[in-house]
């Protein structure tokens, strides 16, 4: 199905779409004060390295605690490795390759908008009466960045930047981003700020990381932020439990995407695309679970509009994964199984252009390099400017001192195709793409990669306008 035979079919689903009159999951008309809140905590470039996922260097408990009262997800994931992407998808539910959002940037200044019939979910909650908020002040001590970072052009996206501007007794839908776990100015001194520092000497590195003093500090860096960051968590679970909120409010808390590291942000590894997933609701999901069902980050869109009682569009690439108990107690929700595998997408990230797609089952991890002789280390002045990692990696590699796990990234090309076996192999380090005994499985899954391209018209495919490239990355790739 080709792009525009794809748009017209969506379009067509649309038709059904009569917001006004919309009624609950109970029921209920549009406006009942008894439709559940919903509050999106978006942590910036984080992985799952939470104490309650497992990482013992780290001190979580407000997220900990999150999760023994909720949900706690193993396998969700990012449709994009970087923030813009990333965020363009889950505010509208579709793959940012279907809907043009796909560079990393982009359509700052071109004017071009959403192809129809694709919205905001923002306009599905506040036609089904919802105040829809972009948090600002979060929580005493606690500011929201207000970030969007959307590549399209749009307006009204949110009423406000607080749900207590709504009416009274109105529900609201708000999303809060912290920005304390994004690599930047924040993270200087941290550890001075921490009652409970992480020791350097006592983080685990990933193998591909090399074992030096800089690696430990900047890693141990990264999970102070973590730290940080659930002491905000702790301040705006307070405050809903101090406005009399926390019981009709349903809490998820996510990453945008993986973590600022090499090989993390902007890559489609586990640690650019593997995120945590937390969602509590009181009386509703049944408190302490661990899921292991795959979640992409697109099917928080589909599955909020379900529980606001709102009859997800059936253009959206989302897929509700909570649904209502029908044998369990009256008005519970559980899981529901709807992925076998999820893909995600990376093209150009600032002034480096790429191609790269990626299929992941709970076993294996398959990465297509669609333009393989552009090598890992490409300039990027972000990175260059912002990576202690990269630049020591890059020195050590020059002296000979890296392991051959470690030079992976240093290599002069990328493979054409990689596979992954992600149970024997979780820092997916040995390719079995050349393996006779694993053709079988590349085969399949190079075959559910390019299904996928087709069905969903990955925009991908075709080159990128200058005009929709911001100045100073269009000065970066061309020299203009």
């Amino acid at each position: 199905m080709n792009r525009r035979n794809f748009l017209k079919a969506i379009g067509m689903s649309a038709v059904s779409l009569t917001l006004p009159g919309c009624t609950n999951v109970s029921g209920q008309a549009a406006g009942k004060s008894t439709r559940p809140n919903i509050l999106w905590i978006l942590s910036e470039d984080i992985s799952p390295d939470l104490s309650c996922y497992g990482t013992a260097a780290v001190q979580t408990p407000n997220l900990d605690k999150l999760a023994t009262q909720g949900i706690r997800f193993s396998n969700a994931f990012t449709t994009a490795p970087v923030c813009s992407a990333s965020r363009s998808a889950m505010i509208t539910g579709m793959y940012q390759t279907s809907i043009g959002a796909h560079n990393h940037r982009s359509h700052r200044d071109d004017g071009y908008t959403l192809p129809e019939p694709v919205r905001l979910i923002t306009e599905y909650f506040r036609q089904a009466g919802y105040f829809t908020a972009n948090v600002k002040t979060a929580a005493p001590g606690v500011r929201g960045s207000g970030k969007t970072d959307f590549n399209f052009k749009f307006s009204n996206a949110f009423d406000g930047s607080d749900w207590n501007q709504r009416k009274p007794g109105q529900p609201f839908f708000a999303q809060l981003s912290i920005s304390m776990t994004h690599r930047g100015k924040q993270w200087k001194g941290l550890d001075k700020k921490l009652d409970n520092p992480v020791d350097p000497d006592k983080v685990k590195l990933p193998p591909y990381y090399p074992d030096h003093p800089i690696a430990r500090e900047d890693w141990a860096t990264y999970l102070n932020s973590i730290q940080m960051m659930d002491q905000y968590v702790g301040k705006i679970l307070k405050r809903l439990d101090d406005e009399d909120l926390a019981n009709n409010t349903v809490v998820i808390f996510i990453g945008d995407h993986g973590r600022c590291h090499v090989r993390g942000k902007q890559w489609l590894y586990d640690g650019g695309i593997h995120i945590p997933l937390i969602i509590r609701w009181p009386a509703k999901l049944k408190a302490g679970q661990l899921c292991h069902n795959f979640v992409s980050a697109i099917d928080i869109s589909a599955t909020v509009l379900k529980i606001a009682g709102v009859k997800p569009p059936k253009h959206i690439e989302g897929k509700v994964f909570l649904a209502p108990d029908t044998w369990g107690l009256k008005g519970t929700w559980k899981p529901v199984n709807k992925r076998d595998y999820i893909i995600a997408a990376r093209d150009r990230c600032d002034e480096t252009i790429d191609r790269i797609r990626c299929v992941r089952t709970k076993q294996y991890k398959y990465i297509r390099n669609f333009m393989p002789e552009r090598p890992y280390t490409q300039t990027n002045a972000y990175k260059e400017r912002s990576y202690p990692m990269l630049n020591l990696m890059k020195e050590l590699h020059a002296e000979g001192k890296l392991t051959p796990a470690q030079a992976l990234f240093m290599a002069p090309r990328k493979p054409d195709e990689e596979l992954y076996d992600i149970r024997t192999d979780p820092y997916e380090i040995h390719n079995l793409a050349a393996s006779p005994k694993h053709q079988r499985t590349l085969k399949k899954m190079r075959r559910t990669l390019e299904k996928w391209i087709e069905d969903t018209s990955d925009m991908g495919r075709f080159p990128e306008k200058k005009s929709s490239i911001t100045p100073r990355d269009r000065k970066r790739i061309y020299g203009e």
